[in-house]
């Protein structure tokens, strides 16, 4: 396919124009990042959005890999001189993946099978007699005894037929329109069994699969990749069933042409042969295979989405955190950090069983607290966290100290304690207090944090480790870059794992610009990053955007405006009145003077496109702007509530920390989060998506509906 067939096709797939699509490849090709095009090219891309901009670049990257597959199946079938036009023909013009290697499946280089075997034997020109369906009189045994022959082992006329039919059957194994036919019968009528192992007889978490059957096209995402696991752990038996007497029906109206051939019923031997010992097999494979996609994809959105959430809750900035991570035999690590996360102090306490000294952790508890002027506690939610958040709590209620408390999903810690990160950062302090430091860190600024771990490691997902890993890190980068070039960072404060998430910069280039911080001193104007190796002009263009200085002399090297419209920015502020170097105390005099204005005039005017403008104003109105400031704060709790002072119909307000499919996971300050099911969180509509009620971090107000003291269990409702 020629480009424009290309970018045509994709344009038809996405609803966006094929001039839109060439666009956008001609950028990516440039080496363009998506931040960059969504934030500074709108005029270009016609205002396409990130989202919109992935899904053109994962259509590109997919033709990509479609060309190179076709060329590859060519030059195979070519070399062995079996390539028509035809067959030519329908290979370039194939734009599946699945029908292309249907197409390859007769050319395809495998074992030695039955059918080639009988090939040997000579039987093939029967099988071709059989499969043409010509010959309407006669005895088919006449035709049989042609072919015995004792020196190839084919000594009966069964051998002869056994033969045939094994030829016979994997060209209908090959037959283009009866694995379309019959793929379209299991992707739709399939039933997915589930049994368990008789040999297992422990309690386990794949219970509600023990005996369970559901149609292929009811299955839940979450329940195949349940039954996955289950089966992949010897758990569960699978096994998939079709209707097999309408299904070899269906066979045979495709490959039967006509009935009076003395062949017929070899013909519907041949059918049953190839459905049994060929076809199913291979198209349950198929079908599992698709439904694992499928629920990879979704798991894989949901991970996204709530990982896209947790990085843009809201930092508490500059506040005093003493970090807290809670275990039992090892005590509780302490670690302090000041407004900015640099580390203060640290040390051990044992509050907790079985050592219980709750006394002398109290009095160093306090000495840091006062020494430091500590204004919030952060509690991991690890082993320990509720006996260690009741310490806390107590401790607050009788020394009346000013100082509250949040607990803190703790998930990744330890893999980021024992990174080279970490340990580039704190050489001298021990992988506990490491990743103590990053609990404390996670409430000041959970983006700048969060970006050190793995995405994987941070345990807003479901199944994450069972789905396709490329895919999974692929999409997690993908929401990273996202939030970190949504939000800008600060230049001179930004580590080095933060800034490598920047549009154009890498690795490489953040650890200079960090060294070179270093070195010489805070950064005062953008300009100034051309000078460290490595970055160009082009860059320089992708990344300036998204860096902030606050103390630079140009106001605008605070700001999302891009160096490349600075020029158009001073303009406007001239023609409106406008102080540039006293932004922030003319708030209302720019909203009156910018809030109304002619648009597409003022552009044109200035000599730049309209959402560009739209950009520069929202910019001038609120300099050095955090998009996360209008979210919602954390709950900070001074005391601690028990699973036993709670009652149903009892009203809370809580932290949605999870979203799966069948609803949300919330903290409501209690040793185990609760259970808001989907079925529960509207009384007028049905819910199709959690996602379209709550995300990770909400602050949402909810009722209990059941409590199961026995089982830690709580039912919640939205209110």
């Amino acid at each position: 396919m020629t480009n424009t067939q290309i970018f045509a096709r994709i344009s038809e797939d996405l609803k966006i124009s094929a001039k839109q699509i060439s666009t956008v490849a001609g950028f990516i090709d440039e080496g363009a990042t998506i931040p960059f095009l969504a934030r500074y090219r709108k005029e270009a891309t016609g205002g396409l959005d990130e989202e919109q901009l992935r899904d053109v670049r994962d259509a590109l990257e997919f033709q990509k890999t479609l060309a190179s597959r076709k060329e590859t199946i060519l030059k195979s079938i070519k070399e062995q001189e079996k390539l028509t036009p035809e067959l030519e023909a329908q290979i370039k013009a194939c734009t599946d993946l699945t029908v292309l290697e249907d197409l390859y499946l007769p050319y395809k280089q495998k074992r030695k099978t039955r059918g080639d075997k009988a090939k040997e034997k000579g039987l093939e020109p029967l099988a071709q007699l059989i499969w043409d369906q010509e010959i309407e009189a006669g005895n088919p045994d006449d035709y049989a005894k042609e072919y015995i022959n004792k020196e190839k082992e084919v000594e009966t006329p069964e051998d002869v037929w056994q033969g045939a039919n094994d030829i016979v059957a994997e060209w209908i194994n090959e037959h283009l329109e009866v694995r379309e036919k019959l793929r379209d019968i299991f992707m739709k009528h399939a039933t997915i069994k589930t049994k368990k192992n008789p040999t297992v007889k422990e309690r386990t978490n794949f219970e509600d699969y023990y005996e369970f059957a559901a149609k292929v096209d009811r299955l839940k995402p979450y329940q195949i990749l349940a039954i996955n696991r289950g089966e992949r752990e010897n758990v569960l038996f699978v096994s998939t069933e079709v209707w097999e007497e309408r299904t070899l029906e269906t066979m045979d109206d495709i490959v039967i042409t006509n009935d009076m051939s003395i062949f017929t019923e070899r013909i519907q031997d041949a059918v049953e042969d190839a459905f049994k010992r060929l076809l199913s097999p291979s198209l349950e494979r198929e079908l599992r295979n698709a439904l694992t996609d499928q629920a990879d994809e979704h798991a894989i959105e949901t991970f996204a989405t709530n990982l896209g959430n947790l990085l843009m809750q809201p930092p508490l900035e500059k506040k005093i955190v003493l970090g807290l991570d809670p275990a039992y035999r090892s005590g509780c690590k302490l670690a302090v950090v000041d407004g900015t996360g640099k580390y203060l102090d640290g040390t051990t306490i044992y509050p907790t069983p079985p050592q219980n000294k709750i006394a002398e952790s109290e009095i160093v508890l306090g000495k840091l607290i006062e020494k430091h002027n500590v204004e919030l506690i952060a509690i991991g939610n690890g082993t320990g966290s509720r006996e260690a958040e009741q310490f806390v709590a107590d401790y607050i209620q009788k020394s009346g100290a000013d100082v509250s408390y949040l607990i803190v999903n703790e998930a990744g810690a330890s893999v980021y304690s024992a990174s080279k990160i970490a340990r580039d950062e704190f050489p001298d302090l021990d992988a506990a207090q490491r990743g103590n430091i990053s609990i404390a860190r996670r409430v000041q600024d959970p983006l700048a944090e969060l970006v050190k771990i793995d995405p994987k490691s941070i345990g807003v997902g479901l199944y994450q480790h069972d789905v396709n890993q490329n895919q999974l890190s692929g999409k997690l980068d993908d929401v990273v870059e996202s939030c970190v070039n949504e939000v800008g960072v600060n230049l001179n404060t930004a580590s080095a794992p933060l800034l490598t998430h920047i549009s154009g910069l890498g690795k490489r280039v953040a650890e200079a610009i960090v060294k070179q911080r270093e070195t010489s001193g805070i950064f005062t104007s953008r300009n100034e990053i051309k000078e460290i190796e490595g970055v160009g002009e082009f860059r320089f263009q992708q990344a300036a955007g998204f860096m902030r200085i606050p103390e630079s002399k140009n106001p605008l090297d605070n700001t999302a405006i891009h160096p490349e419209s600075y020029e158009a920015a001073e303009k406007l502020c001239n023609l409106f009145g406008i102080d540039l170097e006293n932004l922030s105390s003319q708030k209302d005099k720019i909203a009156s003077k910018l809030g109304n204005l002619n648009t597409k005039q003022v552009a044109e005017q200035l000599g730049i496109g309209e959402p560009t403008l739209e950009l520069i104003i929202e910019n001038l109105q609120k300099p050095g702007r955090d998009p996360r400031e209008s979210l919602q704060k954390p709950i900070l709790r001074t005391d601690v509530v028990k699973m036993e002072d709670l009652k149903e119909g009892q009203k809370l307000q809580g932290t949605v920390r999870n979203v799966v499919d069948f609803g949300a996971f919330v903290d409501i300050g209690v040793k185990q989060d609760g259970l808001l099911h989907i079925s529960s969180m509207s009384k007028t509509k049905k819910v199709e998506d959690p996602h379209d009620v709550v995300g990770v971090g909400d602050i949402i107000n909810v009722e209990i509906t059941k409590l199961d003291l026995e089982r830690g269990r709580i039912g919640l409702e939205l209110v």
